[in-house]
Formats: C-alpha cells, sequence, structure tokens
C-alpha cells in the first residue's frame, strides 16, 4: 500500500470536518432541547419526545451536517491513512467543550480541560509519527 502525504489542503478539509462535527453535535442537542418535558417514562412519552424532536429544524440541519462530513471525510480518507486522519480530527474533542461553554452555556470542568490537553499532545505525538515514517519511506 502506497503512502498517502499529508498536505495542507488535506489538512484544511480536516478542519473543516471537526467544525462540521462540532456543528452537529450542537444542532442535535439544540434540538434536543427544544423540547419542555424530556422525562420520558412511557412508550407515549417518547413517542411525543420523538416527534418534537423530528418537528424540529436544528434536528434537520444537523442531519444536512451529518451528511456534508460524511462526504468531506470520504474525500478525505481517499488521500490519507486512516490511523492518521483520526487523531487529527479529534480535534472536535475540543471544540465540543469549547462551542458547549460558549454557545450553550455549559459548565466544562478543570478535569475535562486537562483532558483536552491530554488530546492535544496525543494529536502532536501522532503527527510527528507521521513525519518519520514519510522519511524513512524516502
Amino acid at each position: 500500500m502506497i503512502k498517502k502525504r499529508l498536505t495542507l489542503k488535506i489538512l484544511i478539509f480536516l478542519i473543516f470536518s471537526d467544525i462540521l462535527e462540532t456543528l452537529t453535535h450542537l444542532l442535535f442537542k439544540k434540538g434536543a432541547l427544544t423540547q419542555d418535558h424530556l422525562d420520558i417514562n412511557t412508550v407515549s412519552a417518547g413517542l411525543t419526545f420523538l416527534g418534537g424532536v423530528f418537528s424540529s429544524p436544528f434536528l434537520w440541519l444537523g442531519l444536512v451536517s451529518v451528511l456534508c462530513t460524511f462526504i468531506i471525510w470520504s474525500a478525505i480518507l481517499s488521500k490519507i491513512d486512516l490511523s492518521v486522519a483520526v487523531p487529527i480530527a479529534s480535534f472536535s474533542y475540543i471544540l465540543i467543550p469549547l462551542s458547549s461553554a460558549l454557545f450553550l452555556g455549559e459548565s466544562v470542568s478543570l478535569f475535562r480541560w486537562i483532558g483536552v490537553i491530554f488530546i492535544l499532545v496525543g494529536v502532536f505525538f501522532v503527527s510527528l509519527s507521521t513525519k518519520e515514517s514519510e522519511v524513512s519511506l524516502r
């Protein structure tokens, strides 16, 4: 199998994919929050909840976002290895708590931010290992 290099263009697509994935999660959360009564103890209450969620424009925008993410992700995977793409695409783990705090008013604990830092360090090491394997192939 031929190694495929991570280019600036692919990196931009990866970042855009992460932003879309974050947007998807925010839209789904907003769609769920449009329901006043989230107590689902019976089948009837569950169906009422689902009916309300499916009538939310946030859910439908989230589904469009999922489709766009799928198309971009498929294009990315046709250009680089999965073992490179997935760790780099893990920036959504940073974007989601940040955007949840900013746009949804959620509280993000110090321990969660420490976890985010560990993810960043991991992504850094993965990017270094990619450069090492590219050098060894030449």
